[in-house]
């Protein structure tokens, strides 16, 4: 038997090359970073109002919660009634397509309420819903 490797020939390689794959891999995996949409989390839970004609609302960006001791929290923070104007402008320059959602407890104030849509009335949001519980 002869040595290949003597007159010049080398060995095929029987192994996949991955690396293009990884690359569309990564390259895949930088799109879905880049064009998630991440949803505010308001930080915590209320007992919404029944209501007979909700609406499913899909686009909701920032979720903004008004417990029943009318405290307002954002972003898992709760927040001064003075600062939630600043903080929505901030959160929606983030996502300037999405929405907001105020989730009021049935216990909390109609004053919080306002003082809510208000704040993201001046803040230039046009889309403002009220969540509730559907039966």
């Amino acid at each position: 038997m002869r040595n290949n490797q003597a007159f010049g020939y080398e060995e095929e390689s029987e192994e996949i090359n991955l690396t293009p794959m990884l690359d569309v891999v990564f390259i895949m995996l930088i799109f879905f970073i880049v064009t998630a949409t991440f949803i505010k989390e308001a930080g915590i839970q209320v007992d919404r109002p029944d209501t007979v004609t909700a609406e499913s609302q899909q686009d909701a960006a920032i979720l903004i919660a008004i417990s029943a001791a009318d405290e307002i929290w954002i972003d898992r923070q709760e927040r001064d009634h003075n600062d939630i104007r600043a903080t929505i402008e901030r959160l929606h320059l983030e996502n300037p397509k999405g929405s907001i959602v105020i989730q009021a407890d049935e216990n909390s104030t109609n004053e919080m309420l306002v003082i809510v849509l208000e704040a993201a009335k001046g803040a230039g949001v046009k889309n403002v819903s009220i969540a509730s519980d559907d039966d």
